[in-house]
């Protein structure tokens, strides 16, 4: 990859991977404008500088992890479907991996209930995040189950779980924040093992790519994660839902002119 290359992939992972919007859709449309191939370097890079965007939401919510053990329980309580879930059904969802319509369509109907999402659930009781009980994260944790299919976005899903338990967007948002934790880190723990067990190796120039990539994504995603949180407060979810349904649009119009989309 170039360094602009590596600068706009690590801008749209900071972007897009805390708001309800589908990292993998972004990647897809980004990487077929720019030529990007999906080299292996390529797919560990993707996924890799999701290390920086969770070192931004410890920045931002340092306090939080220090306040009881139960926040880290209720964590693992909620990643217990997802993680069961993707290890029994790896090879299913590495068949969707490869299917961009999927994304598109994905992304079009999450959008459609982003647009009624604050309509339906407009009467929350849970304010604050660590006031959910050890059940309502089982159950946000089963809405993040869908996340599995590509273009649902594990945040959009784990926001619209959150709000079914009557949480506000806010705290649904926050809890959202704090669950992509363990999910992106084994994510990439596990793309690494798979990365050098494949017998590929990384060069210095690689490596520093992989540094300058993390960075960007970190300081993004705080930027990101901030203006998000205001945003959805203020106003809620449909712009993102109106937002979501153009980006699938554009892949789904992509793929019906003709255009050989890859997932990196």
């Amino acid at each position: 990859m170039s360094l602009f290359e590596v600068i706009v992939l690590a801008i749209i992972e900071g972007l897009t991977e805390f708001l309800p919007v589908s990292s993998t859709g972004h990647m897809i449309i980004a990487s077929a404008l720019m030529g990007v191939a999906p080299t292996p370097f390529v797919k560990l890079f993707t996924i890799a500088i999701q290390l920086g965007t969770i070192l931004s939401v410890l920045v931002l919510y340092y306090k939080r992890f220090f306040r009881s053990l139960s926040f880290y329980y209720k964590l693992v309580v909620a990643a217990i479907p997802a993680s069961v879930l993707g290890f029994l059904l790896s090879d299913f969802i590495d068949g969707l991996l490869e299917s961009p319509l999927t994304v598109g369509v994905m992304l079009v109907l999450g959008g459609v209930v982003l647009l009624f999402v604050d309509r339906w659930f407009n009467r929350p009781t849970v304010g604050d995040s660590d006031d959910i009980t050890y059940g309502q994260a089982f159950k946000i944790g089963l809405y993040q189950c869908l996340a599995l299919i590509p273009g649902t976005s594990r945040s959009a899903s784990t926001i619209v779980g959150g709000m079914a338990q009557q949480l506000t967007r806010k705290a649904a948002a926050e809890f959202s924040f704090f669950l992509a934790l363990p999910m992106m880190f084994g994510a990439t723990l596990l793309k690494l093992k798979d990365h050098f067990d494949g017998g590929h190796q990384l060069s210095g120039a690689e490596i520093n790519q992989l540094v300058i990539g993390n960075f960007i994504g970190f300081v993004v995603a705080i930027i990101a994660i901030k203006s998000f949180i205001g945003v959805v407060t203020k106003y809620g979810f449909k712009a993102f839902g109106w937002y979501r349904i153009i980006v699938g649009g554009v892949i789904i119009a992509l793929l019906l002119s003709g255009h050989s989309l890859q997932i990196l």
